[in-house]
């Protein structure tokens, strides 16, 4: 059979199920996202409706039907799917890169408040922040290398935090 045949063949049973199966896992997704990602999304009022409805529904198997319902709602709007797929992925994308600044941010307050690794970590939180005020800091780094302040370590990871929001 040649190329141009199998495109004019419908879908196996077998690839049906898998594509009804990737459906139904963008419509999980749309019910376990937090709150204010979910907001963010731009959809159809009905997968809107639908999608809210699977998220306010408890019970592991009352929560199951209602995804399965509205996958079934998405297979439906199929125009729709791609436009979801899409802001689900940038909503992915966004928290990964949430999490990197953290890391990146932890790492650098793990560094400021190891007193070998304090000079090399504050001149490279000076170029990444150069309006963050570097008195503060260093009075809190070395309270944590004095007495192991951990109140004065997590003032570190906030204000290295709100210098981040600032920037943005």
């Amino acid at each position: 059979m040649d190329e141009r045949q199998e495109d004019e063949l419908p879908p196996s049973k077998t690839r049906r199920k898998q594509q009804a199966k990737a459906v139904e896992q963008i419509a999980g997704q749309l019910a376990a996202l937090p709150e204010n990602q979910f907001s963010q999304l731009t959809m159809d009022e009905e997968v809107s409706r639908e999608a809210i409805l699977a998220r306010e529904t408890h019970g592991r198997g009352a929560q199951k039907r209602q995804i399965k319902h509205l996958a079934a709602v998405l297979r439906k709007r199929e125009e729709d799917l791609p436009l979801i797929v899409a802001q689900l992925q940038n909503l992915d994308q966004v928290v990964g890169q949430e999490k990197r600044e953290f890391h990146q941010l932890e790492s650098l307050r793990d560094r400021l408040c190891e007193q070998g690794s304090f000079d090399v970590a504050f001149n490279e939180m000076l170029s990444q922040f150069p309006d963050i005020d570097r008195k503060v800091i260093a009075r809190l780094a070395r309270s944590v290398h004095q007495h192991g302040d951990k109140r004065a370590s997590r003032e570190i990871f906030r204000r290295l935090r709100d210098e981040i929001v600032r920037k943005n």
